[in-house]
């Protein structure tokens, strides 16, 4: 059974850092590719920064230069590190975990990860 548990959010000022952390049971971190996605109120899910298996990641244009997606394979987890924070960063930040090679070419996309964790919440104020 895969579960994923993230942790890190919290509050945090406009202009400061935050690191999330994802820990990964009954699932290896570089099978395939595994991603941040966030939900702010009102607005549909969206991926932020994916990491496929061979090491390739890839970042969300409006967090590019900010947030850094890595993986510890030995700890099996994965990270984001988040700095120069926005309020409209401000968003429930889920880990995803694929279960297909699919992923490789569209790791961005929702529909391409099949298991979800129960989300860290982040908020931004200004």
């Amino acid at each position: 059974q895969v579960q994923l548990v993230e942790s890190g959010g919290g509050p945090v000022q406009s202009g400061g850092s935050l690191r999330l952390s994802c820990s990964a049971s009954g699932y290896i971190v570089n099978r395939y590719c595994m991603g941040w996605f966030r939900q702010g109120p009102g607005k549909e899910r969206e991926g932020v920064a994916a990491i496929v298996r061979d090491g390739r990641t890839t970042h969300a244009d409006s967090v590019k230069g900010r947030f850094t997606i890595s993986q510890d394979n030995t700890k099996n987890t994965l990270y984001l590190q988040m700095n120069d924070l926005k309020p409209e960063d401000t968003a429930m930040y889920y880990c995803a975990a694929s279960r297909e090679w699919t992923c490789f070419e569209i790791p961005l996309v929702r529909t391409e990860y099949s298991y979800w964790g129960q989300g860290t919440q982040v908020t931004v104020s200004s």
